[in-house]
């Protein structure tokens, strides 16, 4: 798989960071990113409460590993434009010695994100594809972050829907290479768009690989997500739609609707 990425911003052409940024509230979106939520919406309607809800749960499991797990390597595929309380400022609040590595393909995540760091010495983000496992770990920003003879908590939060499924760089064979690379005790978030409704399924990954001009995966079922677990000890309260993970209190808000949902857990590696 060659790595030829793009560092122009099209603003033509939505993208799924931006779409999401516009769901949490964000500005560094575009009109055609909000057109593509709003025609999204039209048959998800849950979708900004998705999003929320998934935030929310990311910033749960960084807390509960970094507190109760004693984590204090994070690397971050995926990670989308920069929002409020993302993995290093919630990791750093508990210990500020934590570091944290950001892997996008998205040019303006880039941008917006080495802004956001650049008087953050523990903390920086890479412009690659996060199914190039050897280049995001032999990479020097990596390499001088990450100790990967020391457990890392490696997080693919929902993002696996972005990419297709291939022998070689699938969801399957991304999160086997990656933890051919990791040390015994480190842990992995693991989360997804799924849907068991086929019609959703479908209309789903249609509109968004329309939307995004090809840079889409699909829309997958819960035994999908599943497969990726195996061989892991999985966290309890084990595989859950995101908002029942560990909830801060029992008013917290639950995804209500059931269209698709944001499907993982975390899991440790023995």
């Amino acid at each position: 798989m060659e790595n030829q990425l793009s560092t122009k911003i099209d603003a033509n052409v939505p993208t799924a960071a931006r779409m999401y940024d516009h769901y949490l509230g964000g500005k560094d979106n575009y009109a055609a990113d909000r057109a593509a939520c709003e025609e999204l919406d039209k048959v998800v309607p849950s979708t900004r409460r998705l999003a929320v809800n998934n935030r929310r749960f990311l910033q749960r499991v960084v807390k509960t590993l970094v507190e109760d797990y004693g984590v204090r390597q994070f690397l971050d595929h995926g990670s989308g434009l920069p929002t409020q309380d993302n993995v290093h400022q919630v990791a750093q609040r508990i210990d500020p010695t934590t570091h944290v590595v950001y892997v996008d393909n998205d040019p303006m995540v880039l941008v917006h994100g080495r802004a956001l760091l650049e008087q953050d010495e523990r903390t920086t983000v890479i412009h690659a594809d996060l199914r190039e496992t050897d280049t995001i770990f032999d990479h020097p920003e990596t390499k001088r972050l990450i100790d990967f003879s020391q457990p890392v908590a490696v997080l693919f939060n929902s993002v696996f829907h972005c990419i297709p499924d291939d022998v070689d760089h699938g969801p399957s064979a991304v999160v086997r290479r990656v933890t051919e690379r990791l040390a015994p005790g480190s842990y992995l978030l693991m989360c997804q768009l799924v849907s068991e409704d086929p019609e959703v399924r479908a209309f789903v990954t249609g509109f968004m690989d329309q939307a995004t001009q090809g840079h889409w995966g699909r829309v997958r079922e819960q035994k999908d997500v599943a497969e990726w677990f195996t061989g892991t000890e999985i966290l309890e309260p084990g595989l859950v739609e995101v908002s029942t993970w560990r909830p801060d209190n029992e008013v917290a808000p639950r995804q209500l609707t059931q269209e698709w949902i944001e499907f993982g857990g975390v899991a440790r590696l023995p």
